[in-house]
């Protein structure tokens, strides 16, 4: 594996790990054979769970992850929201780390830690995600459901104009996922960190280039 390499990319091994999550991943395959610009919408909770942020919010986090701890998994950006797909169980155990971290503490003393920190949504079993298509030349804003709840989805295909892209692509079968305690991390960190410069360029410039060799 190349030391860097363009995060927007999603390779015919990550596309097939994507496929997995569905019912029908030949199915989904050969949508994106025929319609590289189709994004589509996958269940969460067997092969990935997702943790939803602001965008700004978000960004701060991936900044932690990259700039001081162990990388990320595939992240995709969609209409304000980041989403970083992480380890399965991770909606189901985040919230409890979260509360006991005192996220949302109401005391006046933790207001410098708190007042800063927006509601991070947990997509885990019963629920289902938008994926970016393989395709970014076609991801172009539009509307369309960044998260749907209720029964998964196999791999339902969402208008092409969804407003979604991919910040770090999938790039193997089996990509590293953050698990509950390593999101904890670096939310913590981002709501406490300080003003910088962010590694991410403006929203309408190309995705940023990682060193995906520092994954563990």
């Amino acid at each position: 594996m190349s030391s860097a390499w363009n995060a927007s990319d999603v390779t015919p091994a990550g596309a097939a790990w994507l496929a997995s999550a569905g019912t029908y991943p030949r199915s989904t395959l050969a949508l994106w054979v025929e319609r590289p610009d189709a994004p589509v919408v996958l269940p969460c909770g067997s092969v990935f769970d997702v943790v939803s942020a602001p965008a700004m919010f978000g960004r701060r986090m991936l900044d932690r992850l990259w700039d001081d701890g162990p990388g990320s998994g595939p992240v995709a950006e969609f209409r304000g929201r980041m989403l970083l797909f992480a380890a399965p169980g991770t909606a189901q155990r985040l919230p409890a780390l979260l509360e006991w971290e005192e996220w949302g503490a109401r005391d006046r003393r933790e207001a410098h830690r708190t007042d800063a920190v927006p509601p991070l949504l947990c997509h885990g079993i019963g629920d289902a995600v938008t994926v970016p298509a393989p395709s970014q030349s076609a991801s172009t804003p539009g509307p369309a459901p960044a998260a749907r709840t209720g029964s998964g989805s196999g791999g339902a295909t969402i208008p092409s104009r969804s407003g979604s892209r991919w910040l770090v692509a999938p790039d193997t079968r089996q990509p590293w996922l953050p698990g509950p305690e390593v999101v904890l991390w670096a939310a913590v960190r981002a709501a406490r960190s300080a003003v910088r410069i962010s590694i991410f360029p403006p929203a309408d410039q190309d995705a940023k280039v990682y060193d995906v060799s520092r994954r563990r």
